[in-house]
């Protein structure tokens, strides 16, 4: 029998908000433990939350560029349930009213498909519960509060992925957006984007859904695409076993590459929500929602076709390129300023991406400027300097600041196109190297490499390659 998954994803994104959803406390990550609260994120007795309008603000903007429809009017619910870093003893979330509905997301995976979004809504994040690290850890868990109360969007897919594959890919395409419209860092590692898998199977045709579980709390996308087959295999195995599935919250272990049980899941109506009495209704207007469309920009797959059909860029260089908005609107300066659009693309993605990681910082940071780095395009489009010379330049700029024309008047690098400097030049060396002219002429043609590397190595690397290249052949084809 042949099997189908069913796969559906639930994503938690912290808002890039300074505050708290409900209070004024440091969203910062990273401060010692429990330094990071107040009597609201704490749920003190007594403590009233305000709504962050930020927060809403960045739901919204989430909400627009994925294609939902932004609710009027949603509604903040008390969710109930015990959890030792849950300090009220409930979430603030939302539930039958929430923030938005619908929308979509394009993915490539499967042939190319749009997998659906059931709801965004918002909600505060518990605290941390840390079981390591303490003398008494066998023992003890240990509660750190300072994550309690950062504000959250969870987006709910629709479960209309059918492989890991293409979960993997929705999660990572999500994240892109996301960070691309500055409302999350899509930092996974931090936990301020996390992932929860649904995922069922069922025989091949049949319409009704088999019984799914939940695996928690995926920080990557190899994982999420891991742990999916995983799970996928384990419930083929257990159905063709004559067992049945059972419906359950599982974890995943990357160590052992299993996921294992961590309890029965429980239905929505075992957390007993209620509307949450302290807060008003969200009251969305169209003012609002056309304040904030007005701040989103080109996303990046529409800035990925474009700069494929507009810049002439492979889909890869597009690709890497629009990893960010600053990376995507760097390059554009670039391409418009040296007017050499595959050269910029080159010089961006290789030696200052490269630069950047090994040195660290963001492309906001950069020393480099668009127009400077421009400006070293040029000097090696117009010959004055040689590809090779030119990444020893590009290294001095991004070091000191100086621009590529004044580095290379300042230290003699300017390219050596004098033809009867160069002549002179190949003749020393095939007179240094009779043994290669004669292996040439006999038709090893592989030593022409070896006596072109000779002349530019004479030269410092400062000879015109391609002039290089024409007088070696040609000193080489004399009889």
């Amino acid at each position: 029998m042949t099997f189908e998954p069913v796969i559906g994803l639930e994503i938690h994104a912290q808002l890039a908000t300074r505050t708290k959803i409900f209070c004024g406390c440091s969203t910062a990550f990273g401060a010692p433990p429990n330094t990071q609260v107040c009597v609201v994120c704490l749920g003190l007795p007594g403590a009233l939350p305000v709504l962050n309008g930020r927060a809403v603000d960045y739901a919204i903007k989430a909400a627009l560029a994925l294609g939902c429809e932004v609710q009027p009017l949603s509604i903040f619910a008390r969710k109930n349930y015990f959890y030792p870093d849950l300090p009220k003893g409930y979430q603030i979330s939302q539930y039958e009213r929430p923030l938005a509905l619908g929308g979509g997301l394009d993915i490539v995976a499967g042939g190319g498909k749009r997998i659906g979004l059931t709801r965004i809504h918002m909600e505060e994040d518990a605290g941390k519960s840390l079981h390591e690290g303490f003398p008494d850890s066998d023992r003890r868990t240990y509660v750190d509060f300072n994550r309690s109360g950062v504000p959250l969007i969870e987006i709910v897919s629709d479960p209309d992925m059918r492989s890991a594959a293409e979960a993997a890919e929705f999660f990572s395409r999500l994240r892109d957006i996301l960070v691309w419209l500055g409302v999350n860092d899509g930092n996974m590692e931090e936990g301020s984007l996390r992932c929860d898998a649904n995922v069922s199977v069922r025989p091949a045709g049949q319409q009704a859904f088999g019984t799914k579980a939940e695996v928690k709390n995926v920080n990557s996308f190899r994982y999420v695409q891991k742990a999916l087959e995983y799970e996928i295999e384990r419930q083929i195995e257990v159905i063709a076993g004559g067992g049945r599935v059972i419906q359950e919250t599982r974890l995943w272990d990357s160590a052992t590459g299993r996921t294992f049980s961590m309890r029965s899941k429980e239905e929505a109506h075992d957390y007993r929500y209620f509307p949450e009495p302290d807060l008003p209704p969200v009251v969305v207007d169209e003012a609002r929602i056309t304040a904030v469309r007005s701040t989103i920009t080109e996303l990046p797959e529409a800035r990925r076709r474009r700069f494929v059909a507009a810049y002439g860029l492979p889909e890869y260089d597009a690709g890497v390129l629009t990893q960010s908005a600053a990376l995507a609107d760097y390059f554009e300066q670039v391409a418009g300023a040296a007017g050499n659009p595959k050269a910029a693309s080159n010089w961006v993605m290789g030696e200052l991406l490269r630069t950047m990681n090994e040195r660290g910082g963001s492309i906001e940071s950069v020393p480099l400027r668009p127009a400077a780095l421009a400006g070293l395009i040029g000097l090696v489009d117009k010959g004055t300097i040689s590809g090779s010379i030119a990444k020893d330049v590009f290294a001095r700029m991004y070091e000191s600041g100086r621009a590529a024309d004044e580095i290379v008047a300042a230290e003699g690098l300017a390219q050596i196109g004098d033809e009867s400097a160069l002549t002179a030049l190949v003749q020393e060396v095939l007179s240094r190297h009779a043994d290669a002219v004669t292996q040439y002429r006999a038709g090893k043609t592989a030593t022409f490499g070896f006596l072109v590397g000779q002349v530019m190595k004479g030269s410092g690397g400062k000879g015109n390659p391609k002039l290089v290249n024409q007088l070696v052949k040609r000193e080489l084809d004399r009889s």
